[in-house]
């Protein structure tokens, strides 16, 4: 047996799969270990997406989310993801707001947007280390967030050249970046976006103009050289607003067909109220949506 084949697969005991928690890890820790009921069927599907979310990067990936319309989720989606990546992987994630329009993903996240993405393009070449550039970022638990320029006269300069040049900064530092796009797909940033994009998310709702704007994405990505962003993409439904007119079945089933995954955000207070987001006051259905989300994103890496 070589040096190499030494690892603890190889020469440690196998023990049982134990609970971590609940009825369960109660009975084994009572019974002084004798007596151990196992993992249940939740706490191994928590164990596989959390597997899942913790997938290694060899190089820095690229997450774009988009919709042409606006106030369907894009903030919210890139806000949960973001801080599940961040508290569940070892690696630096950061969340950029590309939003030219006065962007709200600091105020969702940090509250702290005195210093935003044009001051970082304004002392791009002197940015050497990663505490230099940590000096541009506010922090939500681990996760870097990036404002968004806070003067909409001053963000519609925030072009396709600069984001590719924020984003030429960013890979020196970061494995996960994350961009939340502004409304609509043909101003300048989003041309750097998506070209610079490894997957994207698409964010619409459980609603005729939702769903239907959602659709029109795919179709814009389709028709302009985006096709296999467009084929692997993640559908997020946020369903803030529903109607028991709308047939969510039949809306989840058109995504399915046209995207790799849908996951259906839930209504939740805390999110509605739209203040600062914490994952751990989130619902558990909401919280397990956020989990799924990072999960399928997490799948594409190293693809």
């Amino acid at each position: 047996m070589s040096a190499a084949e030494l690892n603890s697969e190889t020469i440690l005991r196998a023990r049982p799969d134990e609970p971590g928690h609940g009825w369960r890890r109660a009975v084994l820790r009572m019974s002084g270990g004798k007596i151990n009921p196992g993992p249940s069927d939740d706490e191994l599907r928590r164990r596989e997406i959390l597997h899942r979310i913790r997938r290694p990067l060899l190089q820095s990936h690229r997450i774009a989310v988009t919709s042409i319309k606006g106030g369907v989720g894009k903030t919210t989606a890139s806000t949960l993801l973001g801080l599940v990546m961040a508290e569940n992987r070892g690696d630096r994630v950061v969340v950029l707001d590309a939003n030219p329009d006065a962007g709200t993903l600091a105020d969702r996240l940090t509250g702290e947007s005195s210093v935003t993405v044009r001051e970082l393009l304004r002392d791009l070449d002197r940015i050497h280390s990663w505490t230099e550039v940590s000096r541009y970022t506010s922090l939500a638990g681990r996760l870097q967030v990036l404002a968004s320029e806070q003067d909409p006269a001053a963000g519609d300069a925030f072009s396709r050249e600069e984001y590719e040049h924020i984003c030429a900064l960013l890979d020196r530092f970061f494995n996960v970046i994350i961009t939340d796009s502004g409304t609509g797909l043909v101003h300048s940033a989003m041309e750097g976006t998506l070209k610079l994009a490894d997957s994207v998310i698409i964010v619409g709702a459980p609603t005729v103009d939702g769903a239907g704007r959602a659709s029109k994405t795919l179709d814009w990505l389709h028709a302009h050289g985006h096709g296999v962003l467009a084929s692997q993409a993640v559908a997020v439904l946020s369903c803030d607003r529903t109607s028991a007119d709308v047939d969510l079945g039949r809306i989840r089933e058109h995504f399915l067909a046209r995207c790799r995954a849908v996951v259906e955000v839930p209504h939740d207070p805390h999110l509605a109220t739209g203040g600062r987001v914490e994952l751990a006051r989130l619902r558990p259905a909401t919280r397990d949506a956020a989990y799924e989300l990072a999960a399928l994103m997490a799948d594409r890496f190293g693809t």
